[in-house]
Protein backbone atom coordinates (compact mmCIF):
# COMPACT_ATOMS: atom_id res chain seq x y z
CA UNK A 1 0.00 0.00 0.00
CA UNK A 2 1.45 3.35 -1.16
CA UNK A 3 1.43 6.14 1.70
CA UNK A 4 -1.24 8.07 -0.45
CA UNK A 5 -3.90 5.07 -0.30
CA UNK A 6 -3.20 4.45 3.38
CA UNK A 7 -4.19 8.42 3.74
CA UNK A 8 -7.40 7.52 1.57
CA UNK A 9 -8.49 4.91 3.05
CA UNK A 10 -8.11 6.24 6.87
CA UNK A 11 -9.69 9.35 5.67
CA UNK A 12 -12.57 7.23 3.78
CA UNK A 13 -12.92 5.16 6.79
CA UNK A 14 -14.23 8.48 8.89
CA UNK A 15 -16.49 9.05 5.97
CA UNK A 16 -18.17 5.77 5.64
CA UNK A 17 -18.61 5.55 9.79
CA UNK A 18 -20.21 8.84 9.60
CA UNK A 19 -17.82 10.53 11.74
CA UNK A 20 -15.59 13.13 9.86
CA UNK A 21 -15.24 16.00 11.31
CA UNK A 22 -15.76 19.09 9.55
CA UNK A 23 -14.81 22.42 10.85
CA UNK A 24 -17.29 25.84 10.30
CA UNK A 25 -15.12 28.47 9.61
CA UNK A 26 -17.54 31.48 12.06
CA UNK A 27 -16.53 35.11 13.16
CA UNK A 28 -17.52 36.26 16.68
CA UNK A 29 -17.93 39.65 16.84
CA UNK A 30 -16.72 41.73 19.87
CA UNK A 31 -20.30 42.41 21.98
CA UNK A 32 -22.95 40.42 19.77
CA UNK A 33 -21.86 36.39 20.89
CA UNK A 34 -23.81 34.13 21.00
CA UNK A 35 -24.41 35.74 17.68
CA UNK A 36 -21.56 35.22 15.18
CA UNK A 37 -20.94 34.78 11.55
CA UNK A 38 -20.77 31.04 9.54
CA UNK A 39 -18.70 31.39 6.33
CA UNK A 40 -19.74 28.96 4.16
CA UNK A 41 -17.40 26.75 1.60
CA UNK A 42 -19.00 29.17 -1.51
CA UNK A 43 -17.98 32.29 -0.19
CA UNK A 44 -21.59 33.73 1.22
CA UNK A 45 -22.08 34.44 4.61
CA UNK A 46 -25.58 33.48 7.56
CA UNK A 47 -26.07 34.81 10.53
CA UNK A 48 -26.65 32.50 13.26
CA UNK A 49 -26.36 31.34 17.45
CA UNK A 50 -23.51 29.85 18.76
CA UNK A 51 -25.23 26.81 20.99
CA UNK A 52 -22.05 24.60 21.37
CA UNK A 53 -19.33 27.32 22.42
CA UNK A 54 -16.86 26.49 25.53
CA UNK A 55 -17.36 30.42 26.49
CA UNK A 56 -19.87 29.20 29.18
CA UNK A 57 -20.21 32.51 30.60
CA UNK A 58 -19.56 35.06 27.92
CA UNK A 59 -16.43 36.64 29.47
CA UNK A 60 -14.65 36.04 26.00
CA UNK A 61 -16.39 39.29 25.22
CA UNK A 62 -16.33 40.89 29.01
CA UNK A 63 -15.28 44.65 28.84
CA UNK A 64 -13.04 43.85 32.13
CA UNK A 65 -11.30 41.16 30.10
CA UNK A 66 -10.90 43.52 26.77
CA UNK A 67 -9.69 45.99 29.03
CA UNK A 68 -6.59 44.44 30.66
CA UNK A 69 -5.90 42.82 27.39
CA UNK A 70 -5.57 46.46 25.65
CA UNK A 71 -3.63 47.61 28.54
CA UNK A 72 -1.12 44.77 28.55
CA UNK A 73 -1.10 44.59 24.57
CA UNK A 74 -0.11 48.00 24.39
CA UNK A 75 2.32 48.06 27.28
CA UNK A 76 4.53 45.10 26.38
CA UNK A 77 3.50 43.89 22.84
CA UNK A 78 2.34 40.43 21.04
CA UNK A 79 4.19 37.36 22.71
CA UNK A 80 6.22 36.55 25.42
CA UNK A 81 9.42 35.94 24.18
CA UNK A 82 10.58 33.03 25.61
CA UNK A 83 9.66 29.70 28.16
CA UNK A 84 9.00 30.76 31.60
CA UNK A 85 12.58 30.01 32.22
CA UNK A 86 13.81 31.80 29.73
CA UNK A 87 12.73 35.29 29.27
CA UNK A 88 9.15 34.18 29.06
CA UNK A 89 7.71 35.38 32.58
CA UNK A 90 6.70 38.66 33.27
CA UNK A 91 4.55 40.39 36.15
CA UNK A 92 1.17 39.39 34.02
CA UNK A 93 1.82 35.36 34.24
CA UNK A 94 2.58 35.93 38.31
CA UNK A 95 -0.58 37.94 38.59
CA UNK A 96 -2.41 35.20 37.05
CA UNK A 97 -0.64 32.79 39.13
CA UNK A 98 -1.41 34.88 41.64
CA UNK A 99 -5.03 35.04 41.16
CA UNK A 100 -5.46 31.45 40.52
CA UNK A 101 -4.05 30.06 43.96
CA UNK A 102 -6.06 32.87 45.92
CA UNK A 103 -9.04 31.04 43.57
CA UNK A 104 -8.62 27.63 45.08
CA UNK A 105 -6.77 28.94 48.75
CA UNK A 106 -3.94 27.02 47.82
CA UNK A 107 -0.31 27.77 47.91
CA UNK A 108 0.83 28.35 44.28
CA UNK A 109 -0.09 27.62 40.96
CA UNK A 110 1.51 26.97 37.79
CA UNK A 111 0.00 28.24 33.84
CA UNK A 112 0.53 26.32 30.85
CA UNK A 113 -0.53 26.63 27.43
CA UNK A 114 -3.93 24.77 27.96
CA UNK A 115 -5.53 22.54 30.53
CA UNK A 116 -4.77 19.75 28.22
CA UNK A 117 -0.93 20.40 28.10
CA UNK A 118 -1.60 20.83 32.03
CA UNK A 119 -3.17 17.25 32.43
CA UNK A 120 -0.57 15.60 30.37
CA UNK A 121 2.46 16.91 31.45
CA UNK A 122 1.53 16.88 35.36
CA UNK A 123 0.08 13.51 35.33
CA UNK A 124 3.06 12.23 32.84
CA UNK A 125 5.49 13.60 35.61
CA UNK A 126 4.17 12.43 38.50
CA UNK A 127 6.22 9.30 38.28
CA UNK A 128 8.83 10.91 38.51
CA UNK A 129 8.96 12.57 41.79
CA UNK A 130 6.93 9.68 43.23
CA UNK A 131 9.18 6.25 42.44
CA UNK A 132 6.58 3.47 42.62
CA UNK A 133 3.17 5.72 41.93
CA UNK A 134 -0.20 3.78 41.74
CA UNK A 135 -2.59 6.10 39.50
CA UNK A 136 -6.68 5.28 40.00
CA UNK A 137 -8.15 6.66 37.16
CA UNK A 138 -12.16 7.23 36.47
CA UNK A 139 -12.78 5.30 33.12
CA UNK A 140 -14.12 8.38 31.62
CA UNK A 141 -11.61 11.11 32.30
CA UNK A 142 -10.60 13.79 29.89
CA UNK A 143 -8.27 12.28 26.91
CA UNK A 144 -5.70 14.68 28.36
CA UNK A 145 -5.68 12.63 31.51
CA UNK A 146 -5.77 9.34 29.89
CA UNK A 147 -2.41 10.73 27.87
CA UNK A 148 -0.42 12.02 30.83
CA UNK A 149 -1.06 8.94 32.95
CA UNK A 150 0.06 6.33 30.02
CA UNK A 151 3.24 8.57 29.56
CA UNK A 152 3.75 8.46 32.73
CA UNK A 153 4.65 4.70 32.24
CA UNK A 154 3.70 3.51 35.94
CA UNK A 155 1.21 1.71 37.47
CA UNK A 156 -2.09 2.56 36.88
CA UNK A 157 -5.85 0.94 37.90
CA UNK A 158 -9.07 2.22 36.00
CA UNK A 159 -11.98 2.26 38.04
CA UNK A 160 -15.56 2.00 36.46
CA UNK A 161 -17.14 5.62 36.43
CA UNK A 162 -17.98 7.23 39.67
CA UNK A 163 -18.12 3.96 41.39
CA UNK A 164 -16.81 4.46 44.80
CA UNK A 165 -16.70 0.57 45.89
CA UNK A 166 -14.68 -0.31 42.73
CA UNK A 167 -12.27 2.05 43.46
CA UNK A 168 -12.10 0.97 46.69
CA UNK A 169 -11.64 -2.35 46.02
CA UNK A 170 -8.81 -1.14 43.64
CA UNK A 171 -6.94 0.57 46.44
CA UNK A 172 -7.43 -2.20 48.67
CA UNK A 173 -5.98 -4.72 46.77
CA UNK A 174 -2.80 -2.46 46.29
CA UNK A 175 0.29 -2.60 48.85
CA UNK A 176 -0.46 -0.22 51.50
CA UNK A 177 2.93 1.58 51.72
CA UNK A 178 2.88 2.11 47.60
CA UNK A 179 2.19 6.04 46.95
CA UNK A 180 -1.11 6.39 45.51
CA UNK A 181 -3.29 9.18 43.56
CA UNK A 182 -6.33 9.26 42.53
CA UNK A 183 -7.99 11.45 39.35
CA UNK A 184 -10.89 12.44 38.15
CA UNK A 185 -13.29 15.15 37.27
CA UNK A 186 -15.84 17.75 39.08
CA UNK A 187 -17.75 17.52 35.90
CA UNK A 188 -17.98 15.02 33.10
CA UNK A 189 -18.29 17.25 30.21
CA UNK A 190 -20.04 14.86 27.57
CA UNK A 191 -23.34 13.63 29.35
CA UNK A 192 -22.92 16.51 32.41
CA UNK A 193 -22.63 14.20 35.27
CA UNK A 194 -20.96 14.85 39.14
CA UNK A 195 -17.72 13.47 40.32
CA UNK A 196 -17.94 11.85 43.85
CA UNK A 197 -15.73 14.50 45.25
CA UNK A 198 -16.29 13.73 48.63
CA UNK A 199 -16.69 10.23 48.58
CA UNK A 200 -13.16 9.94 47.13
CA UNK A 201 -11.68 12.01 49.04
CA UNK A 202 -12.49 10.22 52.17
CA UNK A 203 -11.00 7.06 50.51
CA UNK A 204 -8.18 8.97 49.84
CA UNK A 205 -7.76 9.44 53.16
CA UNK A 206 -8.67 6.46 54.45
CA UNK A 207 -5.76 4.86 51.97
CA UNK A 208 -3.31 7.48 51.74
CA UNK A 209 -3.78 9.05 48.26
CA UNK A 210 -3.09 11.85 46.62
CA UNK A 211 -5.93 13.88 45.07
CA UNK A 212 -5.95 15.11 41.20
CA UNK A 213 -9.24 16.67 40.27
CA UNK A 214 -9.85 18.24 36.77
CA UNK A 215 -12.44 21.15 37.31
CA UNK A 216 -11.96 22.34 33.70
CA UNK A 217 -16.38 22.39 32.98
CA UNK A 218 -16.83 23.86 36.61
CA UNK A 219 -14.39 26.87 37.33
CA UNK A 220 -15.73 30.28 36.87
CA UNK A 221 -19.40 28.40 37.37
CA UNK A 222 -19.69 26.83 40.89
CA UNK A 223 -18.77 27.53 44.08
CA UNK A 224 -19.65 31.42 45.31
CA UNK A 225 -16.49 32.64 44.08
CA UNK A 226 -16.19 30.79 41.13
CA UNK A 227 -13.28 28.12 41.98
CA UNK A 228 -15.62 24.80 40.79
CA UNK A 229 -17.58 22.04 42.27
CA UNK A 230 -14.86 21.16 44.93
CA UNK A 231 -15.37 25.00 46.29
CA UNK A 232 -19.06 24.87 46.27
CA UNK A 233 -18.92 21.34 48.26
CA UNK A 234 -16.92 22.34 50.77
CA UNK A 235 -14.36 20.17 49.41
CA UNK A 236 -11.61 22.06 47.93
CA UNK A 237 -9.03 21.89 51.27
CA UNK A 238 -8.75 18.07 50.67
CA UNK A 239 -7.35 17.93 47.33
CA UNK A 240 -3.63 17.89 46.29
CA UNK A 241 -3.57 19.39 42.99
CA UNK A 242 -6.44 20.80 40.87
CA UNK A 243 -6.49 21.16 37.10
CA UNK A 244 -8.67 24.21 35.61
CA UNK A 245 -8.71 26.08 32.38
CA UNK A 246 -8.76 29.54 31.11
CA UNK A 247 -10.27 28.66 27.52
CA UNK A 248 -13.48 28.03 28.78
CA UNK A 249 -15.80 29.96 31.49
CA UNK A 250 -13.05 32.22 31.90
CA UNK A 251 -13.28 33.05 28.39
CA UNK A 252 -9.61 33.04 27.52
CA UNK A 253 -6.51 30.90 26.66
CA UNK A 254 -4.32 28.51 28.72
CA UNK A 255 -4.68 25.75 31.65
CA UNK A 256 -2.84 25.89 35.02
CA UNK A 257 -2.58 23.32 38.17
CA UNK A 258 -3.24 24.71 42.06
CA UNK A 259 -1.65 22.53 44.25
CA UNK A 260 1.20 23.25 47.56
CA UNK A 261 4.10 25.47 46.44
CA UNK A 262 6.09 22.04 46.85
CA UNK A 263 4.31 20.68 44.48
CA UNK A 264 4.14 23.14 42.04
CA UNK A 265 7.92 23.75 42.40
CA UNK A 266 8.28 20.02 41.77
CA UNK A 267 5.99 20.40 38.52
CA UNK A 268 7.33 23.38 37.46
CA UNK A 269 10.66 21.82 37.55
CA UNK A 270 10.51 18.14 35.90
CA UNK A 271 7.75 18.59 33.95
CA UNK A 272 8.88 18.71 30.02
CA UNK A 273 5.37 19.97 28.63
CA UNK A 274 6.17 22.96 31.23
CA UNK A 275 9.75 23.52 30.91
CA UNK A 276 10.48 24.06 26.84
CA UNK A 277 6.88 25.40 25.87
CA UNK A 278 6.60 29.02 25.37
CA UNK A 279 4.69 30.66 28.39
CA UNK A 280 1.50 32.26 27.26
CA UNK A 281 1.70 36.14 25.42
CA UNK A 282 1.41 38.40 28.06
CA UNK A 283 -2.00 39.87 26.75
CA UNK A 284 -3.24 36.50 27.00
CA UNK A 285 -2.26 36.07 30.94
CA UNK A 286 -3.58 39.97 31.44
CA UNK A 287 -7.11 39.26 30.26
CA UNK A 288 -7.15 35.56 32.39
CA UNK A 289 -6.15 37.60 35.33
CA UNK A 290 -8.78 39.65 34.75
CA UNK A 291 -11.39 37.58 33.58
CA UNK A 292 -10.56 35.40 37.22
CA UNK A 293 -10.39 38.23 39.55
CA UNK A 294 -14.00 39.89 38.34
CA UNK A 295 -15.35 36.31 38.93
CA UNK A 296 -14.71 35.94 41.99
CA UNK A 297 -17.34 38.55 43.16
CA UNK A 298 -19.60 38.06 40.08
CA UNK A 299 -22.54 35.42 41.31
CA UNK A 300 -25.20 37.17 38.90
CA UNK A 301 -23.76 35.66 36.30
CA UNK A 302 -23.56 32.32 37.46
CA UNK A 303 -27.10 32.67 38.58
CA UNK A 304 -28.42 33.94 34.87
CA UNK A 305 -26.26 31.08 33.37
CA UNK A 306 -27.80 28.02 35.64
CA UNK A 307 -31.54 29.61 34.83
CA UNK A 308 -30.62 29.57 31.08
CA UNK A 309 -29.18 25.68 31.69
CA UNK A 310 -32.41 24.96 33.28
CA UNK A 311 -34.75 26.92 31.03
CA UNK A 312 -33.57 24.90 28.23
CA UNK A 313 -33.42 21.41 29.72
CA UNK A 314 -36.96 22.04 30.80
CA UNK A 315 -38.38 23.12 27.72
CA UNK A 316 -36.65 19.97 25.43
CA UNK A 317 -37.98 17.59 28.00
CA UNK A 318 -41.64 18.97 27.36
CA UNK A 319 -41.06 17.90 23.84
CA UNK A 320 -40.08 14.59 25.31
CA UNK A 321 -36.97 14.92 23.94
CA UNK A 322 -34.38 13.12 25.21
CA UNK A 323 -31.79 14.68 27.16
CA UNK A 324 -29.44 13.99 29.63
CA UNK A 325 -30.09 15.65 32.74
CA UNK A 326 -27.33 15.41 35.48
CA UNK A 327 -27.83 18.89 37.28
CA UNK A 328 -25.33 20.81 35.70
CA UNK A 329 -25.36 23.35 32.78
CA UNK A 330 -23.88 20.48 29.79
CA UNK A 331 -27.16 19.97 27.62
CA UNK A 332 -26.84 16.77 25.69
CA UNK A 333 -29.53 15.46 23.50
CA UNK A 334 -29.13 11.63 22.80
CA UNK A 335 -29.30 10.88 19.02
CA UNK A 336 -27.53 7.26 18.97
CA UNK A 337 -26.38 7.53 15.59
CA UNK A 338 -23.61 9.90 13.87
CA UNK A 339 -25.13 9.61 10.44
CA UNK A 340 -28.07 11.31 11.88
CA UNK A 341 -26.45 13.28 14.56
CA UNK A 342 -24.78 15.25 11.87
CA UNK A 343 -27.57 15.43 9.63
CA UNK A 344 -29.56 17.44 12.36
CA UNK A 345 -26.54 19.64 12.87
CA UNK A 346 -26.45 20.73 9.17
CA UNK A 347 -30.36 21.13 8.90
CA UNK A 348 -30.07 23.35 12.59
CA UNK A 349 -27.51 25.08 10.80
CA UNK A 350 -28.35 25.49 7.20
CA UNK A 351 -32.57 25.91 8.48
CA UNK A 352 -32.05 27.58 11.17
CA UNK A 353 -28.95 29.37 12.10
CA UNK A 354 -28.32 27.31 15.07
CA UNK A 355 -24.97 26.10 14.89
CA UNK A 356 -24.33 22.97 17.43
CA UNK A 357 -21.75 20.48 16.37
CA UNK A 358 -22.43 16.76 16.59
CA UNK A 359 -20.55 14.73 19.39
CA UNK A 360 -19.60 11.25 17.78
CA UNK A 361 -17.08 8.50 18.43
CA UNK A 362 -14.64 8.66 19.45
CA UNK A 363 -15.39 11.53 22.03
CA UNK A 364 -18.20 9.43 23.18
CA UNK A 365 -19.00 5.70 22.76
CA UNK A 366 -20.36 4.41 19.36
CA UNK A 367 -23.93 4.47 19.51
CA UNK A 368 -24.39 7.64 22.26
CA UNK A 369 -23.76 10.17 19.53
CA UNK A 370 -25.30 13.61 20.31
CA UNK A 371 -25.99 17.24 20.37
CA UNK A 372 -24.58 18.80 23.15
CA UNK A 373 -25.83 22.19 23.81
CA UNK A 374 -23.95 24.99 26.36
CA UNK A 375 -26.74 27.60 27.21
CA UNK A 376 -24.89 30.86 28.59
CA UNK A 377 -25.78 33.82 30.19
CA UNK A 378 -25.71 35.78 27.14
CA UNK A 379 -28.73 33.27 25.37
CA UNK A 380 -31.53 35.23 26.14
CA UNK A 381 -35.28 33.38 26.05
CA UNK A 382 -35.98 34.32 22.59
CA UNK A 383 -32.94 32.70 21.42
CA UNK A 384 -33.78 29.51 23.53
CA UNK A 385 -37.58 29.67 22.26
CA UNK A 386 -35.94 30.00 19.03
CA UNK A 387 -33.73 26.25 19.58
CA UNK A 388 -36.43 24.61 20.73
CA UNK A 389 -39.06 25.56 18.51
CA UNK A 390 -36.13 23.91 15.61
CA UNK A 391 -35.56 21.08 17.31
CA UNK A 392 -39.29 20.09 17.71
CA UNK A 393 -39.64 20.91 14.01
CA UNK A 394 -36.78 18.77 12.82
CA UNK A 395 -37.17 15.82 15.24
CA UNK A 396 -40.61 15.15 13.42
CA UNK A 397 -39.02 15.19 10.31
CA UNK A 398 -35.71 13.15 11.25
CA UNK A 399 -35.47 9.54 10.54
CA UNK A 400 -35.40 8.42 14.30
CA UNK A 401 -38.74 9.75 16.29
CA UNK A 402 -39.42 10.61 19.61
CA UNK A 403 -40.63 7.16 20.95
CA UNK A 404 -37.54 5.00 18.90
CA UNK A 405 -35.06 7.66 20.80
CA UNK A 406 -36.77 7.80 24.32
CA UNK A 407 -36.45 4.02 24.14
Amino acid sequence: MTYENALDTALQRLHDEGRYRTFIDIERRKGQFPHAVWRKPDGTEKDITVWCGNDYLGMGQHPVVLAAMHEALDATGAGSGGTRNISGTTVYHKRLEAELSDLHQKEAALVFSSAYIANDATLSTLKTIFPGLIIYSDKLNHASMIEGVRRGGGEKRIFRHNDVAHLRELLAADDPAAPKLIAFESIYSMDGDFGPIKEICDLAEEFGALTYLDEVHAVGMYGPRGAGVAERDGQMHRLDIINGTLGKAFGVFGGYIAASAKMVDAVRSYAPGFIFTTSLPPVVAAGAAASVKHLKTDQSIRDRHQAAAKMLKMRLKALGLPIIDHGSHIVPVHVGNPVHCKALSDMLLEQFGVYVQPINYPTVPKGTERLRFTPSPVHDSGMIDGLVKAMDKLWSRCALNRAEMSA
